[in-house]
């Protein structure tokens, strides 16, 4: 009877210890919106036909057991669904979500899984839409969870301690893959299949993994020209659409986009954001009638300077200015507005 009761007591002093480890660990939500990193196949090599988001946040945190070590870790199930299937009403939901849970005493930080296709994008709307000096952490994979050497795991467990570290304080959203840190503001997918996919040309990675620590180069700093917009009281964004630049084009397509709706165009124009003269010609009558035409670049790196005929986009991509015109426009930007939020 003595010994049943020492090993009570032995069991609820150790639960006790248990507990209190787990609320000094600071807290990290994890929500998940499918992709990749929750993609599966019945091969075990296959990592380009697999069915992305068919398994839950759940089961990502418990296949690394590793992150209760370094967070105490929770989840949200926000969609499951491939990148390219996240859409501006996922992208709000998420925005009020996280800003919610920021504002909790007890989070220190929250982590996106997603898929990679888009998770740029995303990851750029985020930046624009939380405001808070807590780390907002994307995450994702290139190979599904099923398949042999999946990045997956060890992602997750890098972005949930980069969210859990106070040293990513300050610095707004960051994108956390194959052991890298980058700027969501800057960062693009650079590569179809490979895991080094992720990456800013011209400015670089913030930091990287180190024996699964982050180390940052630079002390916290956030991005020149920087936009932050409250979306809390905005339920659907204005239809902006993108246009690819290529010898020949007309204004065809761009009549069309706005007779289907669209309140902005972004022109994925050549080089620096250069369009032929029947596509200018086009621009200089929008322009007089006050509709935003955003021209970027096909390179998907450098600067578009400023343009006569429609706003040149500056240091952002073409899938970014989408962004950025969208919540310009939800928010009731005037032109002049617009074109200063694109640095012209």
């Amino acid at each position: 009877m003595k010994l049943l009761s020492a090993s009570c007591l032995l069991f609820a002093s150790l639960m006790s210890a248990s507990l209190v480890h787990a609320q000094t660990l600071p807290g990290v939500t994890i929500y998940a919106t499918g992709g990749t990193i929750a993609g599966s196949s019945a091969s075990n090599t296959d990592t380009t036909n697999y069915k992305a988001g068919s398994i839950g946040v759940e089961t990502l945190i418990a296949a690394v057991p590793e992150m209760k070590k370094v967070a105490n870790v929770g989840g949200e199930q926000i969609a499951n669904v491939a990148s390219n299937d996240v859409d501006s009403t996922i992208l709000l939901k998420l925005a009020k979500a996280i800003n919610a849970k920021l504002a909790e005493p007890g989070t220190q930080g929250v982590v996106v899984t997603h898929g990679t296709d888009t998770l740029a994008e995303s990851a750029f709307f985020l930046d624009m839409t939380v405001s808070s000096p807590k780390p907002v952490v994307i995450v994702g994979a290139m190979r599904p969870a099923t398949a042999i050497s999946a990045d997956g795991p060890m992602n997750l467990l890098n972005a949930v301690t980069l969210a859990a570290s106070k040293e990513a304080m300050n610095r707004g959203t960051l994108v956390a893959l194959n052991d890298r840190i980058g700027s969501a503001f800057y960062t693009i997918k650079t590569n179809s299949t490979t895991l080094d996919t992720f990456q800013a040309a011209e400015q670089g990675f913030l930091g990287a993994f180190i024996g699964g620590q982050p180390k940052f180069w630079y002390s916290p700093a956030l991005p020149t020209g920087k936009l932050a917009f409250d979306v809390s009281n905005i339920t659907a964004l204005p239809k902006v659409v993108i246009l690819y630049g290529y010898q020949d084009q007309d204004a065809a397509m761009i009549d069309a986009a706005i007779k289907d709706g669209a309140k902005g165009i972004v022109i994925d124009g050549s080089g620096n954001g250069s369009v032929n003269a029947a596509v200018k010609a086009r621009l200089i009558e929008l322009d007089k009638q006050g509709f935003p035409v955003i021209r970027s670049t096909r390179t998907n790196s450098g600067y578009v300077t400023t343009k006569t005929e429609g706003i040149g986009s500056g240091v952002y991509s073409a899938s970014k200015s989408r962004w950025l015109l969208s919540l310009a426009l939800a928010t009731g930007a005037s032109m002049e507005q617009i074109k200063s939020y694109f640095g012209t």
